[in-house]
């Protein structure tokens, strides 16, 4: 059987996906096979795993840390919110429920038995199983029927670690309360702490650390830090914009509240020649004040306007139009402008976006999108999860491999009312014409290139292909997005090596265990 070690957070963002990230390398180095988990995870960013379910994005970063394909035992619960009450329930890679939060909470024992029985799975094959909790196990209100924190790890009695984010401040009080917020047994088996993101003169934390340590009885395992130009998926959390100083293309993004699969940004905002910036940050709530604070915001003039995907796709699309971008990505186009369309994206550029079974609302509804491609879309109970595989042929382009994946719960036929766009890649072994729109395709005019596929420009190929076409002809340096991920990953784990203090670990492992 494998062993299981559990990273929980004092708060969400306080480091537990980077820190399984850099633990599972750090151990795969040390000659075991390691399986990254996480039991319940809430993101709209997500992955196709190989064996055709969807996972989070950072459990398929995980897995890729631990040298392995993404499968649904990693996260074999996700929660995708659709509103702020609501969301989509995906167990075992598939769609299960659409569920409110308190719906949500009578069914998780339902989920718990896919949870212990995913982690069974990967115990059986696996020497050791790295777990990532959710948000803080301190959420009082959560822990009734908890599965994604200490009620996992009471289950399948595993030893926790605890990080916090000392950026934040506060990292003590975050620490002692958070375990001051557990049960005896839940306390029993945290190990130790882990300091995260730290700067500056580290003898400074020496008198802190001693007295966490006096207080709680445990260890500080490690002071990991603050390590900066790391090009890791994100979980959830949009990320800043890239800036250049002498950027050959401007990008712009509207962020519009259910924004999904962001990480489709990640290759852009890497590029050194890029300029990218986001518009209207993510709203948290639908309060008057937060509409508010993004109305009107203004829109910079932009090469390209890339339109991301989204799990409400007609209540940001509403979103969208009540923003002003409408008129702003008429005038973008008028002007001659490129528009990149994905998924979600694509969806809102065409005429119709019908919802006849409720998917996305609590009732049946259709929406006009904005009419630059010829397609009507009508979303399906069934989703799309699939791997793909294609050739790039962009106009006065050579073909250039593609790959990507499509998560979408929409099918889009081409009208017989406008003439049929460019069919610009081909998927390997499909060329129909149903599939146009399933590939990607530019409009008559060459100025909207939309595809349902994600992690288009995640090759350096497809990148410079797509970065042409929207450069008008011009030429751009190439960067290779896996290769940096994977030297990002080396770099967390060689901080994680350097800085654990592993003869304290083993330590606690033994005591832990001994105790059991």
């Amino acid at each position: 059987m494998a062993i299981t070690l559990m990273v929980q957070g004092t708060t969400s963002d306080a480091g537990k996906s980077t820190l399984v990230c850099g633990l599972a390398r750090a151990f795969k180095r040390q000659g075991l096979n390691v399986a990254p988990f996480k039991p319940q995870n809430m993101a709209l960013n997500s992955a196709v795993t190989i064996d055709g379910g969807e996972i989070g994005r950072a459990q398929a970063l995980q897995a890729q840390a631990c040298g392995l394909e993404p499968i649904t035992d990693f996260n074999p619960v996700l929660l995708k919110p659709s509103t702020d009450i609501g969301c989509q329930v995906i167990i075992n890679g598939k769609v299960a429920a659409q569920l409110s939060a308190v719906n949500y909470h009578n069914y998780k024992p339902t989920a718990m038995k896919a949870v212990l029985a995913a982690h069974q799975r990967l115990e059986q094959g696996f020497d050791m199983v790295v777990v990532e909790g959710a948000g803080s196990p301190a959420e009082i209100n959560l822990r009734d029927r908890d599965i994604a924190n200490m009620g996992f790890a009471e289950e399948v009695d595993c030893p926790v670690i605890i990080v916090a984010d000392i950026d934040r401040g506060g990292v003590f009080a975050h620490l002692t309360g958070t375990l001051a917020c557990l049960s005896q047994s839940e306390q029993d088996r945290v190990i130790g702490f882990v300091i995260n993101r730290f700067r500056g003169d580290r003898s400074l934390l020496t008198s802190g650390n001693d007295w966490l340590e006096e207080q709680t009885g445990k260890p500080v395992l490690a002071v990991l830090p603050y390590l900066q130009g790391l090009y890791l998926d994100s979980e959830d959390s949009v990320a800043t914009e890239q800036h250049s100083e002498n950027p050959k293309l401007k990008v712009v993004v509207p962020v519009y509240p259910r924004i999904s699969n962001h990480n489709d940004l990640d290759a852009m905002r890497a590029h050194p020649q890029l300029d990218v910036e986001l518009i209207g940050p993510q709203l948290q709530s639908n309060t008057e004040q937060g509409q508010a604070s993004t109305l009107n915001q203004p829109k910079p003039a932009a090469d390209l306007i890339v339109l991301m995907g989204s799990k409400n796709t007609q209540a940001d699309l509403q979103w969208l139009k009540e923003q002003g971008w409408d008129s702003h990505i008429a005038k973008h186009l008028r002007y001659g402008g490129k528009i990149l369309a994905i998924c979600g994206g694509l969806q809102m550029l065409g005429q119709l976006i019908d919802d006849p079974d409720a998917i996305e609302s609590p009732a049946a509804k259709r929406s006009q999108g904005f009419g630059y491609l010829p397609i009507n879309t009508v979303l399906t109970k069934d989703k799309e999860l699939t791997l793909k595989q294609g050739q790039l042929r962009l106009p006065g382009q050579e073909a250039v491999a593609i790959q990507g994946y499509e998560i979408h719960a929409g099918v889009s036929l081409i009208t017989e009312l406008q003439p049929i766009t460019q069919v610009v890649f081909e998927e390997n072994d499909v060329t129909t014409k149903e599939h146009a729109f399933g590939a990607g395709c530019l409009s008559s005019d060459g100025q909207i290139f939309a595809s349902y596929w994600h992690g288009l420009m995640d090759t350096p190929e497809a990148l410079n292909a797509i970065l042409t076409w929207a450069g008008d002809g011009e030429s751009f340096d190439s960067i290779d997005y896996q290769v940096l991920r994977e030297q990002s990953i080396d770099a967390l784990a060689d901080s994680v090596e350097q800085e654990f203090d592993w003869t304290r670990y083993q330590q606690a492992m033994n005591k832990f265990n001994q105790q059991r």
